[in-house]
């Protein structure tokens, strides 16, 4: 009778889920290869080949479509089982930035939990400036923010978002008046970077909309009535980048740096899969 490797077959789920064996190591505290390993032998054994890699793809195989489901009901008996033991909750409190908080985030949410169901998270979302201020405190365990200061030497950098001129397919501006801007209330750095952008360009504006959050700007863009300054990945579903259409200057991208001055092992686990989660929702 076969025999499966529950961590390989945990290895395998979250190459499912992240798409990227680099995201999966992180998220388990390993390394590529080591986990490329585990279902290489794992694919071995069952005699299947459960994903398809190229090198800047890795994809579901028909087979691993169909191991899938099974695979995560291992993975979910194994961690009930080991529940048994009473595993302790553990409240973890995040603060994360507005501007990087998009519709990925169930995913992410699901990943958390299935990485460690006995962990409550507590999600602050804010802005980058009040989440730092608020783990300076001492509120917060973790912050996910955009660095404003390059004189802070604490952090972690998750990784690099990019930053467009996002609005509805049908926005149009009409040469010679201001461009309609959305934006988020002062302060707030990414608006600072906007108007300094278009400044220096020569680009004449005005503010149509001031929004109370990235949702809020969104909606503003979903309706036409704007464009506004938004990490690619959080903006509306359907809007477009029309910087190039309109001759807008290229805005710089955006550091995401994670603070936290935890050390042991199980909240550093899940610091790990949450930066990995978001790192593979920004490809």
């Amino acid at each position: 009778m076969k025999t499966l490797d529950v961590e390989a077959v945990q290895a395998f789920v979250l190459v499912a889920d992240l798409a990227s064996f680099t995201r999966a190591a992180e998220a388990m505290g390993s390394t590529q290869s080591a986990v490329s390993l585990k279902i290489k032998r794992l694919e071995s054994g069952l005699g299947k080949r459960l994903l398809e890699r190229t090198p800047r793809l890795v994809r579901l195989s028909s087979e691993g479509t169909a191991f899938l489901a099974s695979a995560r009901h291992l993975v979910a008996a194994h961690q009930a089982a080991l529940g048994a033991f009473a595993v302790e909750r553990r409240r973890l409190v995040v603060g994360i930035s507005h501007h990087l908080v998009g519709a990925d985030l169930a995913q992410v949410l699901t990943r958390m939990n299935a990485t460690d169901p006995a962990l409550v998270m507590e999600l602050h979302i804010e802005t980058s400036r009040l989440m730092l201020e608020a783990y300076d405190s001492g509120t917060l365990d973790a912050a996910i923010v955009l660095r404003h200061d390059s004189r802070r030497g604490d952090g972690e950098l998750l990784l690099t978002e990019e930053f467009g001129w996002m609005a509805s397919p049908d926005f149009r501006h009409q040469p010679g008046e201001p461009l309609r801007l959305a934006t988020q209330a002062e302060p707030c750095n990414v608006r600072a970077m906007a108007i300094g952008a278009l400044d220096a360009a020569g680009v004449a504006w005005e503010e149509v909309f001031v929004g109370g959050g990235v949702a809020t700007i969104g909606a503003a863009i979903s309706a036409g009535l704007a464009l506004a300054a938004l990490v690619r990945r959080v903006a509306p579903a359907g809007s477009v980048d029309v910087g190039p259409r309109l001759g807008l200057p290229k805005l710089p991208d955006g550091e995401v740096m994670l603070h936290s001055s935890l050390t042991d092992a199980r909240a550093r686990g899940a610091l790990r899969t949450l930066g990995a989660a978001f790192r593979s929702h920004a490809r």
